[in-house]
Parts: structure tokens; C-alpha cells; sequence
């Protein structure tokens, strides 16, 4: 005996409906993903110099000084996790040389760059050996002060032409004018990109 027409059409108009819903609720998740890639509009400076905020607040609050050994590398606070730790590093560098009047201060991002020693170098420089001696301290003082970082090894305070701060994943140089133009490491790094930094 041959089936009604109805019973077989209604299924289909079952599915029919059941991919409409399936295809709604697909335009509805695209939706709520854009809405969300437009609200994070802030530039990663932002939210570096959030953090870095923060985290001096915090500093300022608890007033806790960790003096680890010489030659061991200082541990990284686990509270940084919402942006890259060694940019973090190098803008709380950059910060403490503008804050002893470092001139011309670059942070190069090293990451990309083949036999680069460090993620990032700090340049900065400035006319005699003792803003030579001032701007290094100030670059150590700021990154004991924000992120409890020591420099795992330090170079040049001997003659102050060029004091190197190495923190392992940045590295710190502060020249003499003179011999910033003659060893000319943003020309030998060529292939580094340059990070923009403010001074606050």
C-alpha cells in the first residue's frame, strides 16, 4: 500500500528547520567573536605600561627586598603574565634612563634576529662618564624597584664608555656619545625591530 505524500514532505521540513536553528546559531557565535577582536583594541604599550603600574603599586604596598647571591640569575614574579616578560623588562630599563636623562633611548626587539645574544637591547647614551655612571644605576634601581630584577652581570663601570647590564633576555648598553657613533650597534643590528617607547 503506497504512503500518503504528507508523511514523507514533513521530515524534510523538520530538517529543513533543524538547519535554519543550526545555521542562526552559527551567525549568532560569529557575531559574539567579532564583538569580542573589536574590544581589544589596546596597543600592547598600553597594556605593558598597565602592568608595569601595577606592579609598582603593588611594589610600593608590600616594600619586600629579595637579595639573591651573586651569579645566579633572579626569578621572574609569576604576576606577569599579560604581556611579554623581557618587553616588560626592557621598558622598566628604558624608564629608569629617562628618568636620569638618557638621551636618544631605543629598544630593539632581537627576537627575529639570527645570532642576537639577548631578546632585547636597550640603547641609550650621554656626554660624560658620570650621566654615564647615573643613567646605568637608574636603569637598576627602576627594574629592582618595579619587577625585583637584578642584572645577572654588569660591564664598563670601570672606564664608563660603555656600561653593559645584562639581564639575561635584555641587554642594557649606555654609551658616551662618541662611542655610541663609532661602535653603532642600531646599524650592525640592522635587521632588529624597533620598539616605540614613551618615557613617563
Amino acid at each position: 500500500m503506497a504512503k500518503t505524500p504528507s508523511k514523507k514532505t514533513a521530515p524534510k521540513k523538520n530538517a529543513v528547520k533543524k538547519s535554519v536553528v543550526k545555521s542562526a546559531s552559527k551567525k549568532t557565535s560569529v557575531k559574539k567573536v567579532t564583538k569580542v577582536s573589536t574590544s581589544k583594541k589596546k596597543t600592547d604599550e598600553e597594556a605593558i605600561a598597565k602592568e608595569i603600574k601595577a606592579l609598582s603599586k603593588e611594589k610600593k604596598a608590600t616594600k619586600k627586598t629579595v637579595n639573591k647571591p651573586k651569579g645566579t640569575r633572579p626569578e621572574r614574579s609569576s604576576k606577569l603574565t599579560t604581556a611579554d616578560q623581557a618587553l616588560i623588562l626592557a621598558h622598566c630599563v628604558a624608564q629608569g634612563m629617562y628618568e636620569k636623562k638618557a638621551e636618544n633611548i631605543r629598544i630593539l626587539d632581537m627576537r627575529n634576529v639570527r645570532g642576537a645574544s639577548a631578546d632585547f637591547f636597550v640603547i641609550s647614551n650621554a656626554e660624560s662618564d658620570k650621566q654615564v655612571e647615573a643613567i646605568a644605576g637608574g636603569a637598576e634601581e627602576e627594574t629592582i624597584k618595579i619587577l625585583n630584577e637584578k642584572p645577572w652581570h654588569t660591564e664598563g663601570l670601570e672606564n664608563l664608555e660603555w656600561v653593559l647590564l645584562d639581564y639575561i633576555d635584555v641587554v642594557a648598553h649606555v654609551f658616551q656619545t662618541e662611542k655610541r657613533e663609532f661602535y653603532a650597534l642600531e646599524e650592525l643590528w640592522g635587521d632588529a625591530v624597533e620598539v616605540k617607547f614613551i618615557g613617563k
